[in-house]
C-alpha cells in the first residue's frame, strides 16, 4: 500500500525534530541535506555511494574538452529569457518577470555566468515527453530559458507562473510551483542545480524535496520574494531571488542528487 502524506509528514517532523535537537546540543548548522534523507524515497536508490572519479587533466588535458560549455555571447539572444516569446502565439497563465543576481560568499557579483532555466507550463506539465500527468500541453510554452549574467552579477527572466503537479513519491504527493535553475560556471563539470519557488504556497509543508533542508534559514533562502517594484504595469509581476554561491548564507545546491 502506497505510503500516505500523512506519514510523509510525521517523518519529515521527525528528521526536523533531530536536526534541531543535534543543533542544539552543539552540532553546526547546515545548509545542506542529507544525501538519503527517507521521506525523499527515490534519494535512497540515486545518491551516490562511492567516491568521484577525478579527470586526471595532467595526462589527458584534452579531457576537458568533453566537459566545457559551448555557449558565448552570440549565442545567447533576447527570446531565450523571456520564455513568453519564444512560440507565435501567448502562453496561458500568470506572467511574471524573476530578477536577481549571481554572489560569491563575500556579495561580489559573478559575471558572465549561463544561468539556465527549466519549468512547468501553468498546469503543472513539462514540455517532455516522460511527463505523463493529465495537465494539458500549452503550444506557445516550452517552459526553458537561459541567459549570461552582466557586470552587476544581474539576470532576468520573463515566464509563466509554474503550476504544482503531482508525482509518485508517496500518496497524494504535489510539488510546489518551483522554477529549476542550473549555473554552469565554467565548464559542465562545475554545474550546479538548484529551485526556486513562490512565497506563502500551502504546499511547502508536505513537500519532502524542500524540506529534506532541514535549517529553515536555508530552506527561506530557497524562496523568491515578491518585489512590487519590479512587476510591469499590465505586464507581469515580479519576483527578486539572488543565489548564492558558497559561504554561510550559500543557496541550496541539489548535490549528488
Amino acid at each position: 500500500m502506497a505510503v500516505t502524506q500523512a506519514e510523509i509528514d510525521r517523518e519529515v517532523a521527525r528528521a526536523q525534530e533531530a536536526y534541531e535537537t543535534a543543533v542544539a546540543e552543539g552540532a553546526a548548522r547546515t545548509a545542506h541535506p542529507t544525501r538519503d534523507y527517507p521521506p525523499y524515497r527515490s534519494s535512497a536508490l540515486r545518491h551516490p555511494k562511492r567516491p568521484l572519479v577525478a579527470v586526471a587533466l595532467q595526462q589527458d588535458p584534452e579531457a576537458v574538452e568533453l566537459g566545457s560549455p559551448a555557449f558565448g555571447r552570440t549565442d545567447v539572444t533576447e527570446l531565450d529569457h523571456d520564455l513568453t516569446r519564444q512560440h507565435q502565439g501567448a502562453p496561458l497563465g500568470e506572467r511574471i518577470t524573476v530578477s536577481g543576481r549571481l554572489l560569491d560568499r563575500s556579495g561580489r557579483p559573478v559575471r558572465g555566468q549561463l544561468i539556465e532555466i527549466w519549468q512547468a507550463n501553468a498546469a503543472g506539465r513539462y514540455a517532455h515527453q516522460r511527463d505523463q500527468h493529465r495537465a494539458p500541453l500549452d503550444p506557445n510554452f516550452t517552459g526553458v530559458g537561459r541567459t549570461l549574467t552582466g557586470d552587476d552579477g544581474g539576470h532576468t527572466f520573463t515566464t509563466i507562473k509554474p503550476g504544482a503537479y503531482p508525482w509518485r513519491n508517496h500518496s497524494g504527493a504535489w510539488r510546489p510551483a518551483h522554477l529549476h535553475f542550473s549555473l554552469f560556471g565554467t565548464a559542465f563539470t562545475q554545474r550546479l542545480v538548484t529551485q526556486m519557488y513562490f512565497p506563502g504556497d500551502p504546499l511547502f509543508r508536505h513537500d519532502p524535496i524542500l524540506q529534506s533542508v532541514t535549517d529553515d534559514a536555508a530552506r527561506q533562502r530557497l524562496i523568491a520574494r515578491y518585489d512590487h517594484d519590479r512587476s510591469e504595469p499590465e505586464w507581469s509581476l515580479g519576483y527578486h531571488w539572488d543565489i548564492v554561491l558558497d559561504g554561510p548564507t550559500a543557496t541550496w545546491i541539489e548535490e549528488g542528487r
